[in-house]
């Protein structure tokens, strides 16, 4: 059974919608301008963009139309385990190596199983975990590990 991407959008923009809402009622912190409906509030309205664009149609030029099935090897399947493996690493490691480097490794591990090439995965492990970390050190003073080493802010 197919649905069509003006359901799938659909769908998605109800949810979006119903976690904003959700998030909007949660009660906020006093003295905190960031509040716990912050989140909640962020991935809805992402949601209902995500929702919106797929609805219209946005981005179906950029499918690949369907190749025959090549053979995989056995063991392609077991990909599925990387997300597991990769939150499991950063709960034994995280402590010693820190956030950052930690991070690091778990995005350019997860970008190249994915099917990222280096130029691009390389870049996205440099960058990514330094600008999360100054949004949780700076924005919601939520302290990260810091291990071996330690961001300048």
């Amino acid at each position: 059974m197919q649905l069509s991407d003006r359901v799938t959008g659909g769908v998605l923009v109800l949810l979006g919608a119903a976690a904003a809402w959700g998030g909007s009622r949660l009660p906020a912190v006093p003295g905190q301008e960031v509040g716990p409906a912050a989140f909640p509030m962020l991935i809805g309205c992402g949601l209902i963009l995500c929702g919106v664009l797929i609805a219209v149609g946005i981005g179906r030029s950029f499918e690949a139309e369907e190749a025959p099935e090549t053979p995989h090897p056995w063991w392609y399947g077991l990909r599925a385990l990387v997300p597991f493996a990769l939150l499991l690493f950063y709960v034994l490691a995280s402590e010693t190596l820190g956030f950052v480097l930690t991070a690091a490794a778990m995005i350019l591990v997860g970008a190249l199983v994915l099917g990222a090439r280096l130029r691009l995965a390389l870049p996205l492990a440099v960058l990514m975990p330094l600008l999360i970390h100054l949004a949780f050190y700076k924005l919601l003073r939520v302290p990260l590990p810091d291990g071996l080493l330690s961001p300048p802010w």
